[in-house]
């Protein structure tokens, strides 16, 4: 299957060209990098994603204990940077025993936290997702006075 669609035209600019139109962003991120191993000026381009969906992908269930977990995660990460903060400028006093304060107190209010966050959703958004940004085809545009070096450079590939 090729990763490479008929160029078509009707949204180029004035001073653009489409070059190529490509079906996954990694095709054209290989021939943005083919361009560049070649020496040609990749200022002098575009990619245009035509057809943009947001697609959100689900990871799991979320649970009060979950969100309890994760809060606690970062809370013992925030507790231990105050912690070592707080033991650079005390004086004379145990570092170890200062960061592992840190980490302990961060954990508790970070679960804490983390808990009465989810628990107020009231169920609303018991699950963890990711969203992210998808294009049906990439367009790479090229400066018009750019195109026939950009044509002749990727036809090397």
């Amino acid at each position: 299957m090729t990763e490479i669609y008929a160029p078509t035209t009707g949204y180029a600019t004035d001073s653009e060209t489409l070059l190529e139109s490509y079906r996954t962003y990694e095709a054209v991120e290989r021939a943005i990098d083919h361009l560049s191993d070649e020496g040609f000026p990749v200022e002098y381009l575009r990619v245009v994603g035509q057809g943009v969906t947001t697609v959100e992908s689900i990871k799991g269930r979320m649970t009060n204990g979950k969100a309890a977990l994760n809060g606690a995660a970062a809370g013992v990460w925030t507790g231990l940077l105050f912690g070592f903060l707080l033991a650079l400028f005390l004086p004379a006093t145990s570092m170890a025993a200062i960061l592992l304060a840190g980490a302990a107190f961060g954990a508790v209010w970070g679960g804490t936290l983390g808990f009465a966050a989810h628990w107020s959703t009231g169920g609303r958004r018991d699950f963890v997702s990711r969203k992210s940004i998808e294009a049906a085809r990439y367009d790479l545009m090229v400066d018009s006075d750019f195109e026939d070096q950009a044509r002749r450079k990727l036809a090397l590939r």
